[in-house]
């Protein structure tokens, strides 16, 4: 049970993420998440819609302000949560994905896409800017590239996210099972904590100015190396061995 799968599975209603679906995501990403045997992560969906954002039934005016207020607030939780956790985050896209689905993606750690994926922010053309799935898309694509998308809302294709850098890697659609386990097994051969650590370390240096990421990670480093699978590691590569790891 090293990889938990979690499938957004309400294509009737294109995977959209009502204020259910974000509580259940949130539920399902944080579960167990200490333990041993969990390793990495993948999201994935049923339908040929990946995940279409925000259930817009949940925004019109029949709600209040605080009903709308939750449903951002909850969004913007899980969103920012999946780069805390202990274990990478897989995107596995097959299908559009569209406003809060397309922050979903950027959000994840690794996302490995279809050649048929497409990926939008067209929040603009309804009159609802798509602000907060922003904060993401201009963190992981290059400015002029992210608000394109913004103003014009039309979809990047799976090689233009890959080129500009929102997906890791686009595969025929038969192959892309085989290239997300390839992955994820890949990772669970590494020891947990030693990828928690680096994990962890990557965000919080991404945020910091040069010398100041250089100070903290040579710190990380040197802690690294108190890790129980830290000094396994170095003694297998030594010994010519395998590691084993105690996570």
């Amino acid at each position: 049970g090293f990889c938990r799968n979690i499938i957004l599975n309400n294509p009737r209603k294109r995977n959209a993420l009502s204020l259910s679906m974000l509580q259940s995501l949130r539920e399902d990403l944080l579960h167990d998440v200490k333990s041993k045997d969990l390793r990495v992560i993948i999201i994935s969906a049923e339908g040929p819609v990946f995940c279409s954002g925000h259930d817009l039934k949940e925004l019109s005016s029949e709600d209040d302000v605080k009903h709308h207020s939750r449903v951002f607030e909850i969004c913007a939780e899980v969103m920012t949560l999946i780069q805390k956790l202990p274990v990478p985050v897989i995107a596995k896209v097959n299908g559009l994905a569209t406003a809060a689905g397309c922050q979903l993606v950027a959000s994840c750690d690794i996302a490995v896409a279809s050649e048929k994926s497409q990926f939008a922010t067209p929040g603009v053309n309804i009159g609802l800017f798509c602000s907060t799935p922003a904060v993401a898309l201009g963190r992981s694509l290059p400015r002029k590239v992210a608000l394109e998308m913004l103003f014009t809302g039309e979809p990047l294709s799976a090689q233009e996210a890959l080129m500009h850098g929102l997906v890791s890697k686009v595969v025929p659609e038969d192959k892309l099972e085989e290239e997300t386990m390839k992955i994820s097994h890949k990772i669970c051969e590494s020891s947990k904590s030693v990828l928690a650590l680096g994990k962890a370390t990557f965000y919080r240096q991404m945020t910091q100015d040069l010398d100041a990421a250089y100070k903290m990670t040579t710190q990380v480093m040197v802690d690294n190396l108190t890790l129980r699978d830290g000094q396994e590691g170095i003694e297998a590569f030594i010994q010519k061995r395998k590691p084993v790891w105690s996570h």
